[in-house]
C-alpha cells in the first residue's frame, strides 16, 4: 500500500497545479494552492470521504489562491495558511495580481502564518517551511521529509527547465535564484519536486539540466553558494 498519495488538479487558464495530498486510513487532507476548479477539489474531498485539515498556499498569487474562499466556504474549520510575508497579498487584488488582469479576487485571510524554516503537521504529513522571495515576496515551499523519497510542493519557485517569474511586482531575480541555491540545491538529487506549473522533477535532474540553475552557477562565487554566505 502507498504511504501517500498527491493527487494533481489542473486548472484554467493558467493550467495551475492544485495538490491534494491523502494518506491511507485516513479521513482528513492537505490542499495546496486551490486554484481557479474548486469544484473538482471539493467533489474529490468529498469522493474519497475526506475534509481538509488544512488549506496550504505557497504564496498569495490569483492562480494559486482563486479557490480559498469556495474551499473556506465548504469547509470553515479547516485552517488557511500561508507565509507570514505573503499575507497581505490574499485580500489585496492589485498584489496577487487578479485586479491586473481584470479578475479582481479576494481571498479570506490566513488564519495561520508560517515563518521561515518553521515545521508543522497537517493531515498526517510534517512539512518544513522554506521562504524563498523573488517570484512574489514571500514564496514558501513546503518541504516533507517523511517518505523516501522526501519531496516538495514547490509553487512558482523552481520548475522542471524553468523557474518562476521576478518580474512581477515584489519580484526578484537574484533572490530567487539565491534562495534556489542556498535552500534547494543544498538538497539531495532524489528529492522530488511538485510545482505549481508544469510536469514533476527533481532536485538532481534541475541541478543538471536546468538553464537558470546552470547559469547562475557559472557565475563566479554566485550569491547563495557556501562561498558567499560565509561557510
Amino acid at each position: 500500500m502507498d504511504e501517500y498519495t498527491i493527487d494533481v488538479i489542473e486548472s484554467a487558464p493558467f493550467a495551475q497545479m492544485a495538490y491534494v495530498l491523502w494518506r491511507p486510513g485516513r479521513t482528513d487532507a492537505v490542499v495546496v494552492d486551490p486554484g481557479f476548479d474548486a469544484q473538482t477539489i471539493v467533489e474529490l474531498l468529498k469522493g474519497d470521504g475526506r475534509e481538509p485539515a488544512a488549506i496550504l498556499n505557497t504564496h498569495g498569487h490569483i492562480d494559486h489562491i482563486a479557490g480559498n474562499a469556495a474551499l473556506k466556504e465548504a469547509y470553515p474549520d479547516a485552517p488557511l495558511v500561508i507565509g507570514r510575508n505573503e499575507a497581505s497579498l490574499l485580500t489585496d487584488a492589485e498584489l496577487n495580481l487578479s485586479g491586473p488582469f481584470g479578475v479582481p479576487v479576494s481571498s479570506p485571510p490566513a488564519d495561520r502564518l508560517l515563518d521561515d524554516g518553521e515545521t508543522f503537521e497537517y493531515g498526517g504529513f510534517t512539512f518544513r517551511a522554506l521562504e524563498i522571495p523573488g517570484h512574489s515576496p514571500g514564496s514558501m515551499v513546503y518541504l516533507c521529509e517523511d517518505f523516501q523519497p522526501p519531496f516538495i510542493i514547490g509553487g512558482d519557485v523552481l520548475f522542471a527547465g524553468s523557474i518562476g517569474r521576478p518580474d512581477f511586482p515584489g519580484g526578484d531575480f537574484e533572490l530567487l535564484m539565491s534562495g534556489i541555491v542556498a535552500k534547494l540545491l543544498t538538497l539531495a538529487d532524489d528529492v522530488r519536486i511538485h510545482p505549481g506549473h508544469g510536469p514533476a522533477t527533481t532536485i538532481g535532474a534541475e541541478r543538471r539540466s536546468n538553464p537558470f540553475v546552470r547559469d547562475f552557477l557559472a557565475r563566479p562565487n554566485p550569491p547563495g553558494t557556501p562561498d558567499s554566505l560565509g561557510q
